[in-house]
């Protein structure tokens, strides 16, 4: 039987969260042990931001994260901010750019974002072990024994790192929640977030207009986007859905807004001005073609001159194009969601510490927490933020 070596710290996950989880706490004099079935660290990490990671978002704060507790957030992305990480790519050199919305990118590759998290465990002398499935996760007399492969390891502190089950191919799980059910914790029904969402019945139509993109306004529930959408050959995508996907629910309609700038009257005025012109040639003039003529297709008479429609007709046409409802039937799952919605329940942890109330010594960090940020940075900003609570408090 092999011996048990002895740690401060276990860390499942070599992810974003874990990985800077444990190069603080490890900096901090402490001696961490992190582990992961994958066989290299951050692989989510790799293939985030089209491979250039979109490591944070300038505008981040805590209204920008679904929860049940929305205020739980609050606090440990008040004492680690955007401009904290920034920091620490700017001592390694990295170069990057802002994009749209506060969006942060490296002007290189999503590998420099690994790498300076490696060389920040290394400085902490952090011990990775990775490619081997953990067997079995234990607690006995203040000390967890995490046993993997042919070896094991106890510690008086095991922070759950592992994220959630979004790209299962990326080798993403449950595990994370298995764990926390073990030692008590309540989680909250995980769901495909930041998915795109598909059509079915007589909105298939809006398949034929795959890979056509326009701005708009997306609309689930009181939650509004105003970004691209993309039509798909399974439904819509495309950022301004991607968005609205973690705030819908099953039955629920999602109301596009496909003329954000237009003004009331819009279609009015245009008639008056060329009365000649047909609804699907005035479309067609702010929209894309396929989608012009698929949209005026289905409001009716969309060949018939302006002039010939009585103003009141118009005036319907304006709202349906405002407001135009589809009806998803479902999302394209786990495999195509960005991040999990739902997870390890809030209740039962510290905002302070990410450690768990009624389990001492055991905390949870990143995506596997029911914390989920909208697109664009703000997931990795919370995988910073509460990896650097836990790693200050181990």
């Amino acid at each position: 039987m092999p011996s048990t070596s002895s740690y401060g710290a276990i860390i499942l996950g070599a992810g974003a969260a874990g990985l800077f989880c444990a190069a603080i706490a490890g900096q901090r004099g402490k001696r961490v042990l992190v582990i992961d079935h994958a066989d290299a660290p951050g692989k989510k990490i790799l293939i985030s931001g089209g491979g250039r990671c979109n490591f944070t978002n300038v505008h981040t704060q805590a209204d920008r994260y679904i929860s049940a507790n929305p205020h739980f957030a609050k606090s440990a992305l008040g004492r680690y901010s955007p401009q904290d990480f920034i920091d620490l790519v700017d001592a390694y050199g990295i170069a990057w750019h802002e994009k749209t919305l506060g969006q942060l990118f490296c002007d290189g590759s999503a590998k420099q974002i690994v790498a300076v998290l490696l060389e920040e465990c290394a400085k902490g002398s952090v011990t990775i072990a990775l490619g081997h499935a953990i067997r079995a996760v234990d607690h006995a007399d203040g000390r967890y024994r995490v046993s993997w492969g042919d070896r094991s390891a106890e510690a008086p502190a095991l922070v759950i790192a592992t994220g959630g089950p979004s790209i299962p191919k990326m080798g993403a799980t449950g595990f994370a929640y298995d764990i926390a059910r073990q030692f008590g914790l309540k989680v909250v029904e995980p769901r495909p977030a930041l998915v795109p969402l598909t059509l079915g019945g007589d909105e298939t139509l809006f398949r034929s207009l795959s890979g056509v993109a326009t701005e708009v306004v997306a609309r689930a529930g009181k939650a509004l986007f105003r970004e691209a959408a993309l039509f798909t050959h399974k439904g819509l995508s495309g950022p301004a859905i991607l968005q609205v996907s973690s705030y819908w629910r099953h039955g629920e309609a999602v109301a596009i807004d496909f003329l954000p700038d237009a003004t009331p009257g819009w279609l009015i005025a245009a008639k008056r001005q060329q009365p000649r012109a047909t609804l699907r040639s005035t479309l067609g003039a702010l929209l894309p073609d396929r989608l012009a003529a698929t949209l005026s297709e289905r409001i009716g008479g969309g060949d018939g001159r302006l002039a010939d429609t009585p103003d009141r007709v118009l005036g319907e046409a304006e709202k349906r194009l405002s407001g135009w409802t589809f009806h998803p039937n479902g999302t394209e799952g786990f495999a195509k969601a960005e991040v999990t919605a739902g997870g390890i329940g809030t209740d039962g942890l510290s905002s302070q510490t990410m450690a768990a109330r009624k389990v001492p010594g055991l905390y949870a960090i990143g995506e596997a927490v029911d914390v989920t940020g909208w697109l664009g940075g703000y997931n990795f900003q919370w995988a910073w933020a509460s990896a650097h609570a836990a790693g200050m408090a181990i």
